[in-house]
């Protein structure tokens, strides 16, 4: 019973983290917007970027991907600090990020309507699978972006392979790996938007306003 509360904690902490609307909070202060109503709406980093510029838009990246890296980080430290083993460990940091994906695709003080979860994602994996895969993910998404000049490409192809990422590191963790895949699954979701956009031929490549 005290492990799920100290599994609750973790997600509570990394939700509320998730929830941070960097973007909105960014285009208000310094801006004088809202970004919800630029572009295609979103609070995350590619339309920060074609609204607000490089670096309002590369600012929301380091913020949406720091409050990811802290959930993992805050998971990790509440782990060791209670003595879970390493399956236990596993679990809180998938707990974690699954908390900050979910607390910024689903902002409550946004009407449940945040973000895409990408940078966050990033972010939180750098903790919860550790460096070398989280590189992989990243190595995914701009190999990706780069031949087909889409985001979204680049986003759904690394939100698919978190899964299996999950799989070969937390095998045998059941959990982990299930917490891992819904959280990746969610991201792809995300995008559904975009994914029908491509569909059409109607979605924007990387430099279009």
């Amino acid at each position: 019973m005290e492990q799920l509360l100290w599994y609750a904690l973790c997600l509570v902490v990394a939700f509320a983290l998730g929830c941070v609307p960097w973007g909105l909070v960014i285009s208000k202060v310094f801006y004088g917007k809202d970004l919800r109503d630029e572009g295609s709406g979103n609070i995350g980093t590619t339309n920060a970027i074609r609204s607000m510029g490089k670096v309002g838009g590369y600012a929301v990246f380091v913020l949406d991907f720091g409050k990811g890296l802290l959930s993992g980080l805050i998971a990790l430290w509440i782990s060791r600090a209670v003595g879970f083993d390493a399956v236990q460990t596993q679990v809180a940091l998938s707990v974690a990020f699954f908390g900050c994906v979910y607390g910024h695709i689903f902002t409550p003080i946004l009407k449940f309507k945040g973000g895409k979860g990408v940078a966050v994602a990033i972010g939180c994996l750098f903790a919860t699978f550790g460096v070398v895969p989280s590189i992989v993910e990243l190595s995914i998404f701009a190999v990706l972006v780069i031949a087909t000049k889409y985001v979204s490409v680049g986003s759904m192809a690394a939100a698919l392979a978190c899964p299996f990422i999950a799989l070969w590191l937390f095998w045998g963790n059941w959990p982990a790996v299930v917490i891992c895949s819904i959280a990746g699954l969610t991201v792809f979701w995300a995008h559904r938007g975009n994914l029908r956009r491509l569909l059409d031929g109607e979605e924007r490549r990387v430099g279009d306003k």
